[in-house]
């Protein structure tokens, strides 16, 4: 898909919800006898926010009826508003009845987050500061959900774990601590790029000159992320050549994360975006 999502990807998820939700055996449209019925539907927006989703919608009525029509009058990224057209389905009622509840879930999931990760990239407009996501996705869901942060404008950070090393806390205590860790780092060629959390000054202090291309201020207040990022600038001033990238996150929210975008950070990373995302809400209406 050009949308940068995996077809295989949205077929095997839409499959695996389709089967949860048994589309194929619906006992209410096989009672009421009104499955071969020719309906049309329109599916609306009922908040504002930022559609996400409609080619995985689509794929659920497709997969229950390929002979369901499905026009979409707006592009994923497009602004929603209460009572706004998003598509027209035609076809059976089988095709559609039987789909929607799959077709809605994914579809006010996705665009949830892609209204929270707008929200944030409008928060640091003009800092030049990137939002990321996380690792904090609902299980079988992350390239969709990854997608729809995408689509909110922000980014995404490493997808599984053998994208990209990042060193957090626990591995830190299960190496025997920043120095024992430090050593590692020196002794060998990382397979990938490399982060470190630090979860304080002096913790940073260590991590400085180490072969680390990225270092992760884990729940700093505002004034220590300004003077963490001090530190770096000093550094890098006596040590030609030094470049560390400075990531931001822990206890970001919509309310402070502009007073961190403007302290010379270069990403702040949320899991919020996926895991306390509200899902936008939005109907399918038979004509």
């Amino acid at each position: 898909m050009s949308n940068g999502l995996e077809r295989d990807v949205v077929r095997r998820t839409v499959s695996a919800a389709l089967e949860e939700d048994a589309a194929k055996e619906d006992v209410t449209v096989s009672f009421l006898e009104i499955g071969e019925r020719r309906i049309t539907a329109k599916l609306l927006a009922l908040t504002p926010g930022v559609l996400a989703g409609l080619d995985v919608a689509r794929e659920a009525f497709r997969q229950v009826d390929p002979h369901v029509s499905f026009e979409a009058a707006m592009r994923d990224g497009g602004r929603l508003e209460a009572g706004k057209l998003v598509a027209n389905i035609s076809g059976a009622a089988s095709g559609i009845l039987s789909a929607e509840r799959v077709a809605l879930n994914f579809l006010q999931r996705l665009s949830g987050i892609a209204t929270l990760t707008s929200k944030f990239v409008d928060a640091v407009s003009g800092t030049g500061v990137k939002i990321l996501d996380t690792r904090k996705t609902t299980p079988r869901l992350r390239a969709l959900e990854k997608y729809a942060v995408r689509v909110g404008g922000g980014e995404n950070h490493r997808f599984d774990l053998k994208e990209m090393m990042l060193v957090k806390e626990n591995h830190i205590r299960a190496i025997g601590g920043i120095e024992a860790l430090i050593e590692q780092l020196d002794s060998k060629k990382a397979p990938t790029r490399i982060e470190v959390e630090v979860d304080s000054i002096e913790c940073l202090d260590k991590i400085l000159g180490a072969p680390v291309d990225r270092v992760m201020l884990d729940n700093f207040s505002p004034g220590e992320v300004r003077n963490a990022v001090r530190k770096i600038a000093s550094y890098a001033d006596k040590n030609p050549g030094f470049s560390v990238e400075v990531e931001v996150s822990g206890g970001i929210t919509l309310d402070n994360v502009g007073r961190y975008a403007v302290l010379g950070i270069d990403f702040i990373s949320i899991g919020a975006l996926t895991h306390s995302a509200v899902g936008l809400n939005m109907t399918i209406e038979v004509d």
